[in-house]
């Protein structure tokens, strides 16, 4: 049946002399309609998508390892609720001690603020701007009560109440997601295949054989974007812990692991090692803030600079600048699960590029042919 030519509305139409619109139109009002109801659902289908093809390697090695039978929904059920684990535990832990870490850090500075607190003995020593730092802790910051009466001056709490409101929205809405997201990602694990196929032959008769291309080229892109994630991941929590400990902070391994978890996100981690400085201004250490603040960021440097595009440029072919603003330009848009859409968009959008400058390549030199 033709829903342009013999649907009832289409037949009115004709009664009435009107131009009926043509099957494409109904179907883009369909998909545009469908987009609009699910959008709220967006992120947790790219996530569960991009976790689907990433992961699918493991899946189909798990599945042939398991010798017993089982349902239809035994095997993805399992590997869904493995991948749950590996990917939600780590990261629940790091921002647990994290805040475990700054409650601990603000209850030192409360109790430092009743007797006045100190000038820390390493601030004097700071090149060029040490003796007017230590100048001006000790009018602000050395007199007994000074943080309390400036929080009180200022309408904190008003501040702190929105900002708690807006911290529990976010974690409520997050929580939405990646619960939908693990339902979808037992879906794809258990219809994978079919929706495979049923993309590529979708894909091949609307653009032709670059189709396969493009799709061998997507997924590519997708497992080196997460594989450079997790390297950077456990590069920049060992070499840490490893700087850590050689410099004496305390409690080096959470701080590492800390340090590691949050630099799956781009900049992040960089909030863990300002705070371990913090920290360790605040109390009395034998290592210097300066210097745990010094070799943190020099950990994750490396890993931008020289271990992620290591790790990427197969899948992705792309420099770190690009491979920096995929990441944060999807980040902005798509929350977490941009860190990967981002440089994987900008990998395709490099493919069209060059194969539209080939295609022209050609026919610049088809027609001198034809001229000579």
């Amino acid at each position: 049946m033709d829903i342009a030519t013999d649907s009832p509305t289409a037949g009115l139409m004709k009664t009435m002399g009107m131009k009926v619109p043509p099957g494409w139109f109904y179907a883009a009002v369909i998909i545009v309609l469908s987009v609009w109801i699910l959008h709220s659902f967006l992120e947790a289908v790219i996530a569960a998508c991009v976790t689907a093809v990433a992961s699918w390697p493991l899946y189909r090695r798990f599945v042939a390892s398991v010798p017993w039978r089982m349902g239809r929904s035994g095997k993805p059920l399992i590997f869904t609720l493995l991948i749950t684990v590996f990917v939600l535990a780590p990261m629940m832990f790091a921002f647990a001690a994290l805040l475990a870490e700054a409650n601990a850090l603000l209850l030192q500075i409360a109790a430092a603020d009743k007797s006045g607190i100190a000038v820390p003995p390493w601030l004097d020593h700071v090149p060029l701007v040490g003796r007017w730092l230590a100048s001006r802790w000790q009018v602000q910051l050395a007199h007994p009560g000074f943080l309390m009466t400036w929080t009180q001056r200022a309408d904190d709490a008003g501040a702190l109440l929105g900002w708690a409101q807006s911290l529990g929205q976010f974690m409520i809405r997050h929580a939405f997601i990646v619960g939908f997201a693990i339902l979808l990602l037992f879906f794809l694990y258990q219809e994978g295949e079919c929706v495979v196929r049923g993309l590529r032959r979708m894909l091949r008769h609307r653009i032709g054989d670059l189709a396969d291309t493009y799709m061998a080229l997507a997924t590519r892109a997708v497992r080196a974007s997460v594989n450079s994630m997790l390297i950077v991941a456990l590069f920049d929590g060992f070499a840490s812990g490893v700087v850590y400990a050689i410099a004496g902070v305390p409690h080096a391994a959470v701080w590492a692991a800390i340090t590691g978890l949050l630099s799956l996100v781009p900049f992040l981690a960089y909030a863990a090692v300002v705070a371990l400085a913090l920290q360790l201004a605040m109390t009395v250490t034998a290592t210097p803030p300066l210097l745990a603040l010094g070799l943190g960021c020099l950990v994750l440097l490396l890993g931008d600079k020289i271990v992620r595009p290591v790790v990427a440029r197969d899948g992705l072919r792309l420099s770190f600048v690009w491979v920096l603003m995929g990441c944060l330009g999807g980040f902005e848009v798509l929350g977490l699960v941009g860190l990967v859409i981002g440089p994987v968009v900008l990998t395709l959008v490099r493919e069209l590029w060059e194969q539209r400058a080939h295609d022209l390549a050609l026919a610049d030199v088809r027609d001198d042919v034809r001229v000579g």
